[in-house]
């Protein structure tokens, strides 16, 4: 990704997914992703379980500029911690937990539409 291989400085769509990694931009990365309105970071994570409101802080940092929040729970989608739907509530964010294929598809088409989104995706 970036100087840092770390970050990239646009929200961009995401070309492809698999082999625990993903493809935007012309580069790949591997490992899990946060697209973010100010840019896509790597995100230290590798399963749904470890979702938290700590793992998702970047999201709640930027919870200004977020109204969708789609969350790609690798190729099993399990329900989300109350605490954790609830503070996305606060902040006025609608989550969607789905399979990171379909996390990103929906993303892409968002994007496209210029709505003011966020995914976070595990990698496959």
């Amino acid at each position: 990704m970036g100087k840092d291989n770390k970050s990239y400085p646009e929200q961009v769509p995401i070309d492809e997914y698999g082999e625990q990694g993903f493809r935007f931009a012309d580069m790949s990365h591997s490992g899990s992703i946060l697209c973010l309105p100010s840019g896509i970071i790597a995100w230290d994570i590798a399963s749904a379980a470890e979702l938290s409101i700590e793992i998702l802080k970047p999201i709640f940092d930027e919870a200004h500029n977020i109204e969708l929040l789609y969350i790609g729970m690798g190729k099993d989608i399990v329900p989300l911690k109350t605490e954790l739907r609830e503070a996305l509530a606060k902040e006025n964010i609608y989550v969607e937990p789905l399979a990171t294929g379909a996390a990103i598809s929906t993303y892409n088409i968002l994007l496209d539409e210029k709505r003011l989104l966020a995914a976070a995706l595990i990698a496959v």
